[in-house]
């Protein structure tokens, strides 16, 4: 970072200078993201600076800025330079570390200063208020609450952005005064505990970058030049990854290949507390999906090749397949199947495990290799059903019709108290039993990849469903997470929990 302003230094530059300043000197640290600098953030300032001689600010640098898509709205440099022209900071430095508390055992300034709705540490998402409490007084140092006007940049944001659609803050608006930030996030902080067993296809998703050369001179084929190589563990995988965040542990049944299995790379690619059950499909290797892209701010995908056997698993393996899912079905609280259509269940399995589970979410994935005859109705009943608008229209054969009739109708067929159909752009419709339907409006601002957006919202939503949540609070969390899940390439990261609760705050600001 270039600094413009000598009052910004880098953190051991300012740990050193204080070293020499601070005999006879009381040290105030202010710490935070101050995406936007306001009034609330002067006020605070300023109330810090009475308690002390020094006024020291650091900034979270934009990589720990764990707020959700494009944030932070401003980055670092400006962010540092705004607080740095405020007459009232002495020294800014920008963060090194996701969190305050090594700054603390670095600087050991004699005050933290925290704002008043910090008091009570539950308000704390992150959590890290006690960790640092505990880093400052192992040096010596004491919180300092400061007691005035309160802002929210993320509210401020919200409100006089024109990124969102005047409609789409006034459903976050609305969902928020209806249903509280404690309420929705009751349904992320209880899924901890709850037992989970996720059924499917493993699949190795492998992105090659290339440069667009252009048309090969005697055939009409499209010429790249290959750029590099990343691999992600997709289907089932990311699923899992997904849930572990938020559960304490998620119990996996998942189809490798039987040559070319994988099983190393899947292994080392799967969060600790998973516990995998892996079966082999004669003949075949795991699925991998090769996709070739073009690099830029958004993935363009330019053809894709498939290593894949699509016949059933055989009979031996789908017994005891069956065999494996009888003997525990009954243990758990949920129970998740994203159903590929790529030869692992069978609907004789389908029907078993819609016949045995507590509460069943299943999503029957329409992709390139079934379109056309792998739909829902494979599985006889549900408790939540997740779809995209195409998915519906194949189970109902009818193209033209509006998606709200179409929902009812799956709904009844699955006897499925709740039913959520994604609509890209358009967002989600959510359907309960009950004929009430709400519409969730799409809310993600940059779409890089649209690969993952539809497993992290059924991972997510599905907690929320079987802890009985509202359609509108279930439909509200999985966008959001299908929205977190876009500003990324492909499954590089999965829905992290504190991260997530934040960007959740942001919204409803």
């Amino acid at each position: 970072m270039i600094n413009t302003n000598p009052k910004i230094l880098s953190i051991q530059d300012l740990s050193d200078h204080l070293d020499k300043i601070r005999e006879n000197k009381k040290i105030v640290l202010c710490h935070g993201v101050f995406d936007l600098l306001h009034i609330g953030h002067i006020k605070y300032f300023e109330n810090a600076k009475t308690a002390g001689d020094i006024l020291i600010v650091t900034v979270t640098p934009d990589r720990y800025v764990n707020k959700g898509p494009n944030r932070p709205a401003f980055p670092e440099q400006l962010r540092c330079e705004a607080i740095a022209a405020l007459a009232v900071v002495d020294y800014v430095a920008l963060n090194e570390w996701p969190t305050a508390v090594e700054t603390i055992q670095l600087l050991k300034p004699d005050l933290y200063a925290k704002g008043s709705e910090y008091k009570k540490s539950e308000n704390d998402l992150t959590g890290m208020i006690v960790e640092e409490e505990q880093a400052l007084q192992q040096n010596g140092g004491s919180m300092l609450f400061t007691d005035d006007i309160v802002f929210s940049s993320s509210s401020l944001l919200n409100q006089f952005s024109a990124d969102f659609p005047e409609e789409t803050k006034t459903f976050f608006q609305t969902i928020s005064k209806l249903h509280g930030e404690s309420k929705i996030y009751s349904y992320i902080d209880n899924a901890r505990s709850l037992k989970v067993l996720v059924i499917g296809e493993a699949i190795l998703d492998e992105y090659n970058y290339c440069d667009m050369i252009g048309v090969a001179a005697k055939d009409p084929a499209i010429v790249v030049r290959y750029l590099s190589q990343e691999r992600f563990a997709g289907g089932i995988l990311a699923v899992a990854n997904n849930l572990a965040n938020f559960c304490d542990s998620v119990d996996l049944i998942a189809m490798l290949g039987e040559f070319e299995s994988e099983e190393v790379f899947i292994k080392e690619h799967l969060h600790g507390n998973i516990n995998p059950v892996f079966f082999y499909k004669e003949n075949s290797p795991t699925i991998v999906k090769q996709r070739y892209v073009g690099e830029g701010a958004t993935i363009q995908k330019l053809f894709e090749v498939h290593k894949i056997n699509q016949s059933d698993l055989c009979i031996s393996e789908q017994s005891l397949l069956q065999d494996q899912i009888l003997s525990r079905i009954n243990e758990y609280d949920l129970v998740l199947v994203v159903d590929f259509g790529h030869g692992f269940i069978s609907h004789d399995t389908a029907q078993l495990i819609s016949g045995n589970a507590k509460f069943l979410a299943v999503n029957t994935q329409a992709n390139s290799g079934n379109r056309g005859f792998h739909v829902i109705s494979k599985y006889p009943s549900a408790d939540f059903i997740c779809l995209n608008d195409l998915e519906i229209r194949l189970e109902e054969r009818h193209n033209p019709g509006t998606v709200s009739d179409m929902v009812k109708s799956v709904a009844k067929k699955l006897s499925c108290p709740l039913t959520i159909v994604t609509q890209g752009k358009e967002g989600c419709i959510c359907y309960r039993s009950d004929d009430e339907i709400f519409i969730v409006p799409a809310f993600a601002k940059k779409v890089v990849d649209r690969i993952g957006s539809g497993d992290a919202l059924i991972a997510i939503a599905s907690l929320c469903a079987v802890q009985k949540a509202p359609a509108i609070i279930t439909g509200f969390i999985g966008n959001a997470a299908a929205s977190v899940a876009v500003s990324t390439v492909g499954h590089r990261n999965s829905i992290e929990k504190v991260p997530f609760k934040k960007y959740l705050s942001m919204l409803l600001k």
